[in-house]
């Protein structure tokens, strides 16, 4: 029995070793980001530096790298986007990356199943084909990151940092077609906040004033049983941008009023600070 009872210990310990966990020396990450109106993921690995030197010896010059560790690093659009002049469908892609000191050539890669680098290379899978310059950095960046930086309405910056590297690639999102069809469409019968979101874009965008002024005024005149201080907020910024200060100014009044009713201080400066520059 006793040696029945040392038998089943030996074998518990055995279990409970099978069963440590220990960090990923590359470990995993995940960002989604939406870009107007178009969602992009990445999932990659993030290797360390650890002390070595990273660009022309842990990752060659002129030679294909996998951009992170492990299996492939993956991106993926949910609409049409256009990348280094070249237009790229929604869907899932791999990122690789020729390095040299002076530009990375960052390419997408229809085929997402590889661990690494494709062992047979086919350039008919190739979708697109990026050159960015490198930026040195005054400072280091321990881990590999992949981020997205520099949103606007109309698309971001897909930028890569590892040591003192900063490479940058430009893509753009089909926000204003999609926005304006949207418009388009919801126009033959729009509630109020469609007038106001239309106009609110326009404005955004620089597109005809005349006719965000025409769309927020129509959003105005729908609520006029309850005011609401943000629409009048977005009527005075189009009445400015339109040279029209006056009445601005004196929409502007209106909003902070109703802002400080709703207590609401962060629309009381904001329209406190634009009738001090419409003042001028």
């Amino acid at each position: 029995m006793k040696k029945l009872l040392l038998a089943c210990f030996l074998v518990a310990g055995i279990s409970v070793q099978a069963q440590i966990e220990t960090p990923q020396p590359s470990p995993s990450a995940k960002l989604t980001q939406t870009v107007g109106l178009t969602e992009v993921t990445v999932e990659y690995s993030r290797p360390g530096m650890k002390g070595r030197k990273i660009f022309g010896e842990l990752v060659p010059f002129g030679q294909l790298w996998r951009a992170g560790a492990n299996a492939n690093t993956k991106i993926s659009f949910t609409d049409d986007v256009t990348i280094g002049g070249t237009l790229v469908k929604a869907g899932e892609y791999a990122i690789f990356v020729k390095p040299t000191a002076e530009t990375w050539e960052v390419i997408l890669y229809n085929d997402t199943s590889n661990w690494g680098t494709p062992q047979n290379w086919d350039d008919a899978k190739v979708v697109s084909t990026a050159v960015a310059p490198v930026n040195s950095m005054p400072y280091k960046t321990e881990s590999f990151t992949i981020a997205i930086e520099n949103l606007s309405n109309s698309g971001a910056d897909l930028a890569f940092s590892w040591d003192k590297t900063y490479v940058v690639v430009p893509f753009k999102v089909p926000t204003d077609r999609k926005t304006t069809a949207s418009i388009e469409k919801v126009m033959d019968g729009p509630a109020a906040a469609d007038y106001f979101s239309a106009a609110r874009y326009f404005l955004e965008e620089g597109k005809e004033m005349d006719k965000a002024k025409m769309w927020i005024d129509k959003a105005i005149d729908m609520t006029k049983d309850a005011p609401r201080f943000w629409y009048l907020r977005q009527q005075s910024l189009i009445y400015a941008k339109m040279g029209q200060k006056a009445e601005a100014i004196k929409i502007a009044k209106e909003s902070m009023a109703l802002a400080e009713k709703a207590g609401n201080n962060d629309y009381v400066k904001m329209n406190k600070d634009s009738i001090k520059e419409w003042s001028k």
